[in-house]
């Protein structure tokens, strides 16, 4: 665990059903269920998957935004859920969340110098006089000049909005990033300028990301390890190019067959997932893909597969691996 920036086992955030006049609790959204991964430092984790597998609630859960329902979170050793508010607080500017809408998450009534200094001066990181100072340093390194210190959010561009977020996140100088979604609302050529930024902050920086997307183009080109999330659970987990070259969970085939290939003599065999995602708050039993799975056994619809390690440090949940 010393070895980890984070550290994270069985993990498990569910969310209560209610229902009738008295909001009695029937149900549980399990949107998170049962994660385990680490992250050393100096690497970038990518976390890839559906919409509503849970990847975003991993990453709020991972920094203590959200309360867990199980499981432990380990920050460089330290039990964040062991943690007073006093003693988290602390320990905030060393974690970071990058959202996936920056306009968003960026009050229209702010200038943006105000919106990323807000944070050195809510810590007491820094006086008055030397916020601007480090604001216009950080707002360098993402691209930005001093100037837009002084505009709101509403005159930039989306690529410039995120850098804006990126610098706010980094402005407090931390160790982890959590990256949520950071590029999906962007168009392709901005898309390759921020992850250039990325990786450009991390090896000048040293810092280490989570970064999530359901992208899976876009995390080959960031991401060192990658764990491929569905309905609330980890079905395969590699090194990039483990992943990419000898996938083994079909979940993640159909995944990377849908990747375009920039090679127009090379054809990949299309995999095309049938039916929708099924309910987190009702998911069916065994295998939780089995009810989309080509190669589905009368044991997937009965047995969960145990997550483990089918060699070379490649983990998959799945009975025929």
């Amino acid at each position: 665990m010393s070895e980890a920036l984070l550290d994270i086992r069985h993990l498990k955030k569910y969310f209560p059903v209610k229902s009738g006049l008295f909001s009695r609790t029937v149900g549980h959204v399990k949107a998170v269920d049962d994660i385990s991964f680490a992250i050393r430092p100096g690497e970038t984790f990518g976390l890839v998957g559906e919409s509503g597998s849970g990847k975003s609630t991993v990453g709020r859960t991972a920094i203590r935004l959200m309360d867990k329902t199980a499981g432990d979170v380990h920050f460089q050793g330290i039990d964040l859920y062991e943690l007073s508010e006093q003693k988290l607080r602390r320990l905030r500017p060393r974690m970071q969340l990058i959202f996936q809408d920056p306009y968003s998450s960026l009050n229209p009534r702010v200038r943006i110098g105000d919106a990323i200094g807000e944070a050195l001066l809510d810590h007491e990181l820094a006086s008055p006089a030397e916020v601007r100072e480090q604001v216009q340093d950080v707002l360098a390194s993402c691209g930005l000049s001093s100037y837009h210190m002084d505009r709101f959010p509403h005159e930039f561009s989306g690529g410039q909005r995120q850098r804006i977020g990126i610098a706010r996140a980094l402005i407090l100088n931390p160790d982890l990033i959590i990256a949520d979604e950071p590029v999906s609302a962007l168009d392709v050529s901005i898309q390759a300028q921020i992850i250039n930024l990325f990786s450009h902050l991390q090896e000048t920086r040293g810092l280490t990301y989570l970064f999530i997307s359901h992208d899976l183009s876009v995390v080959e080109h960031l991401c060192s390890t990658i764990g491929v999330m569905y309905l609330g659970s980890m079905v395969e987990k590699a090194s990039r190019d483990e992943l990419f070259l000898h996938p083994l969970h079909p979940y993640t085939k159909a995944l990377l067959s849908a990747v375009p290939v920039p090679i127009p003599k090379l054809k990949r065999e299309r995999i095309v997932l049938k039916g929708d995602i099924p309910s987190p708050a009702n998911p069916p039993s065994g295998c939780k893909f089995h009810t989309r799975c080509p190669f589905a056994e009368k044991r997937c619809r009965e047995e969960i597969p145990v997550f483990r390690d089918a060699g070379n440090d490649h983990w998959v949940a799945c009975h025929l691996v």
